[in-house]
């Protein structure tokens, strides 16, 4: 027992920069565009499955690619300078399918049988729920109600969330990676290669550029690789979703998109709004919140930073909300919420760095106003960023679960709630999962935007380990289980002065915090 030598840390030790310190600017520029391309996966995978059912030719995909890109660059600037702070990407979320699936096939929107007169009129209606659903999560944060709640987490409660916030992607790794083994599984051989064990490898000038780099060698050297077995005719004659998932030439994206697309505010219209819409969308800004709040506390500690205060986390979830109402306002046919994959980058890099993701926001909003050159980036296969999910989500897991080094792991009551919380959280939205057909779910009675609420809450499981955890954690030998549960170390992180390093990491900026104190 005496070899045993791992006393709890508050912070990461082996990242080289955290939130404040950044590297040299020519690294920054390039470790901006690394976080670009890993955007670049739900960016293009969520329009490419909505468009076309919605009505929309490959022109249509193009320009909600772009859209999408744009408003995903300027919420991660607000996020960035004025919610949390984090070094956190804030982009399109596979959590709002479910309620835009259930405005797809509204009887009113199927019966139009023009398909682009379709199109324009679902997206006119997933932006007026987008726009209402919006509200609910501003109110909810800058009410600072999200704050208040947050006192009943704990680091018992948090690992089963934060870990789910990762380990719940599982459909996005494997499963996708699966649709074309031949270049998503060396693509996964690689970044674990080049990553971990060549890490120490300096090419150039003593650099680490495996470490740093090793997400963009390698989906240019897959990418590159991908394109030969394309012009090669490796798949020609091949079923189309063999195509769909492996050849570089599919996605019609560089042929459709435009040179110069400059996205504005109601570009497809006015929006229309309809009660039932509303109401289904509100699940999916819940649902964004529970995964938001999980996504920051992991990227808390990827950044050697202190777990965000209460008030910085409504902070966040307030200006979340405006990010929901800026994609109803410009019709990016999703809402917004933290991208997983992206807080995974930072711990693959060991670079926290905040002024790494502003930059790689500008790299967003540069690519998708010049349409063609992003359009190039956006045709990467996806089974190339399914290889690269399966490294980052599982990243993002880990960091879940060393939460539960400051827990006391030797009770039976932290093994239970730990326990039912994990299995709980995969297994009942893989049973609703296992239901859905792109239409309809388990819960299917007479009224739509109600199956929609609760598939899309008992399909999300962050949200499900969330309600297990915090529900059992709170309400199981509560008083006697304090130190058990890691609150003696937690609780000091509730309020802003409750930790010195906390102005340091999270105070606004332009000299802010005279005009919106932290409470």
């Amino acid at each position: 027992m005496g070899d045993i030598t791992h006393p709890p840390m508050e912070q990461l030790q082996d990242l080289e920069y955290c939130i404040d310190s950044n590297p040299p600017w020519p690294e920054i520029i390039v470790l901006a565009f690394q976080n670009y391309i890993v955007v670049l996966g739900t960016s293009v995978m969520i329009p490419t499955m909505l468009v076309p059912v919605m009505g929309g030719s490959d022109e249509d995909k193009a320009r909600v690619v772009q859209t999408l890109l744009f408003v995903a660059g300027f919420n991660t600037l607000l996020q960035s300078l004025f919610g949390t702070r984090l070094p956190t990407v804030v982009g399109g979320s596979l959590t709002y399918v479910i309620p835009i699936a259930y405005i797809i096939n509204d009887s009113s929107l199927q019966q139009i049988e023009d398909p682009h007169s379709r199109f324009i009129h679902t997206m006119r209606a997933i932006q007026g729920a987008l726009i209402v659903a919006s509200s609910i999560q501003i109110i909810i944060g800058y009410s600072q109600v999200w704050g208040l709640f947050s006192r009943f987490f704990s680091p018992l409660g948090m690992a089963p969330v934060v870990g789910l916030v990762g380990l719940g992607l599982f459909q996005q790794g494997f499963p996708a990676l699966g649709n074309c083994v031949e270049i998503g599984l060396p693509m996964l051989f690689l970044v674990v290669t080049l990553s971990q064990y060549m890490k120490h490898v300096k090419i150039v000038r003593e650099f680490p550029i495996f470490e740093r780099f090793s997400v963009l060698v390698c989906v240019i050297i897959i990418w590159i690789y991908s394109l030969i077995l394309t012009a090669s005719g490796a798949y020609r004659g091949k079923p189309i979703t063999t195509q769909l998932s492996c050849r570089t030439d599919k996605s019609n994206l560089v042929s459709s998109a435009p040179w110069f697309m400059f996205p504005y505010p109601l570009q497809w219209g006015p929006p229309t709004f309809t009660a039932g819409h509303c109401f289904a969308m509100m699940s999916a800004v819940f649902v964004s919140m529970v995964e938001s709040t999980g996504a920051y506390k992991a990227a808390a500690r990827l950044a050697i930073a202190t777990p965000p205060p209460a008030y910085v986390l409504s902070r966040g979830i307030g200006w979340q909300g405006i990010g929901v109402l800026i994609d109803g306002l410009f019709g990016t046919c999703s809402g917004s919420t933290v991208s997983v994959e992206n807080v995974g980058l930072l711990g693959l890099t060991r670079v926290g760095s905040r002024r790494v993701v502003q930059i790689s926001a500008a790299f967003m909003i540069f690519f998708s106003i010049f349409g063609k050159f992003g359009a190039v980036f956006a045709s990467i296969p996806f089974p190339i960023f399914a290889g690269l999910y399966c490294v980052l989500f599982g990243l993002v897991g880990s960091v879940g679960l060393s939460f539960l080094q400051f827990t006391n792991m030797n009770s039976m009551r932290n093994l239970f709630i730990t326990g039912i919380s994990l299995f709980l959280g995969i297994s009942i939205p893989q049973f609703f999962s296992e239901y859905w057909n792109g239409r309809r779910g388990l819960v299917h009675t007479h009224a739509g935007w109600f199956n929609a609420f609760l598939n899309t809450i008992f399909m999300s499981p962050p949200t499900i380990a969330l309600i297990v955890a915090v529900f059992l954690d709170n309400t199981l030998d509560v008083e006697k289980s304090k130190k058990d549960r890691g609150m003696p170390w937690w609780v000091k992180f509730r309020t802003f002065k409750g930790d010195n390093r906390n102005e340091e990491f999270y105070t606004l900026p332009f000299n802010l915090n005279r005009f919106f104190p932290p409470t």
